[in-house]
This record gives C-alpha cells, sequence and structure tokens, in this order.
C-alpha cells in the first residue's frame, strides 16, 4: 500500500453516500422481514469484505458481529466455511449466494450457485442476500478507493 493521498468520495460527493446509507437501510429491512439472523447477516458482511480485501470494513462487522454474540471460530474460519461443521444448511446457502454475487468470475451468478441458494432459502431471503451483497461490496469498494485508514 502506498500513502498516496485519496479523496473520500463519500465525502466528495455526500449525497450519493446517502443514497447508498439509504439503499442499506433497505437492505436492512430486507434482511428484517425475510427472517434472517442477525448473526449470520454479520458473516455475510464479512465475507464479502473478505473476498474484497477491505479491511476498514472488516475490522467494522467483525466487531459488530462479536458484540451480537457470534462465536469467535465461526468468524476465525469464515473464509473455509465450507470445510468446517460451524454453518447450518440456511448459513451454507447464503455464503454461497454471497460469495457468488460478491466474485461474479463470469458475469453471472451460475445456476448452480443460484440452484443450489433455491434448494434452501426463500425467495424473500435469496433477493435479501443479494441486496445486502450489493451493498456491502458497494460500501467496499468505497472504503477501499477512499482507503480509510485502518490502524496505525
Amino acid at each position: 500500500m502506498t500513502d498516496s493521498p485519496r479523496v473520500n468520495i463519500g465525502k466528495q460527493h455526500p449525497a450519493a453516500y446517502k443514497a447508498l446509507i439509504a439503499l442499506s437501510s433497505e437492505a436492512e429491512v430486507a434482511v428484517a422481514a425475510a427472517g434472517l439472523d442477525p448473526l449470520l447477516v454479520e458473516l455475510l458482511r464479512i465475507r464479502t469484505s473478505q473476498i474484497n480485501g477491505c479491511a476498514f470494513c472488516l475490522r467494522m462487522h467483525t466487531r459488530d458481529a462479536l458484540k451480537k454474540g457470534e462465536n469467535p471460530d465461526r468468524i476465525a474460519v469464515l473464509p473455509a466455511w465450507e470445510e468446517t461443521g460451524y454453518f447450518s444448511e440456511t448459513d451454507r446457502a447464503a455464503l454461497r449466494l454471497t460469495e457468488a454475487i460478491t466474485c461474479v468470475p463470469d458475469g453471472h451468478v451460475s445456476d448452480e450457485d443460484y440452484d443450489a441458494a433455491a434448494a434452501v432459502l426463500t425467495a424473500d431471503q435469496i433477493s435479501a442476500i443479494a441486496w445486502l451483497a450489493t451493498v456491502m461490496n458497494a460500501f467496499n469498494r468505497v472504503a477501499i478507493t477512499s482507503r480509510y485508514p485502518v490502524g496505525t
């Protein structure tokens, strides 16, 4: 990482940032209405931030998850969630869908990933997770582009 100064894009264009915050609030309403566990929601935020390499959001959402009572072991093994027994079928479907939305290596969410989610999650849950991932990816990019400070 270089030390070149960066424009804080949220401060430079506050109306755009406020719109992102409003979208985030709507995604929060959607995940709650879909009945998604608040601890799972934090794990999805953390996983998105891990994939994107956003240190600022990783720190924030890890702290949030711990404050809400998340098991530190689940956070520790999150990058290798598929190899552990810590996650329920719903958790696994949500994590897989979030990863597919975040990575989109082929320009789309594959039928395999979508069908795996649809086998476990309701339409409301799929939609809410998609909105959550969309918002989290946007926040990651704001923080990374603006190079939000983390640590000393």
